[in-house]
């Protein structure tokens, strides 16, 4: 298992243990770690959409050291990253590019027959 979805594993298995609404509908999207383990960006979406994301950054950022804690425990590695949060702005592209896709149907298409004479 690649070390970004072990990390993603840990981290949103610990969320669950965290007693904070604000992070209630969040989910760890994807994990990024530089090649020195250095440094992991943490991608996130929620249900709370655009509306609810500064608030869960600062609730991440609030419980940054613990998650750190719960990556030094769990994986095996002789360092653990310090923890960075993002808006997973893939998840949100699709999001929005399928809601249009939704509201916009194209137009029926239809196929042209031969005249059989």
């Amino acid at each position: 298992m690649r070390l970004g979805e072990s990390l993603r594993e840990v981290i949103a298995d610990e969320l669950i243990r965290i007693d904070d609404e604000r992070l209630s509908f969040v989910t760890i999207t994807r994990v990024e770690v530089d090649s020195e383990m250095n440094r992991g960006v943490v991608y996130f979406d929620s249900l709370s959409g655009e509306d609810g994301d500064a608030a869960i950054v600062e609730a991440l950022d609030e419980h940054r050291i613990r998650l750190q804690g719960a990556v030094g425990r769990q994986i095996r590695a002789k360092k653990t990253p310090i923890l960075s949060f993002r808006v997973d702005d893939v998840i949100r592209s699709a999001e929005r590019i399928d809601k249009i896709l939704r509201e916009n149907p194209s137009p029926a298409r239809h196929e042209e027959t031969p005249d059989e004479n």
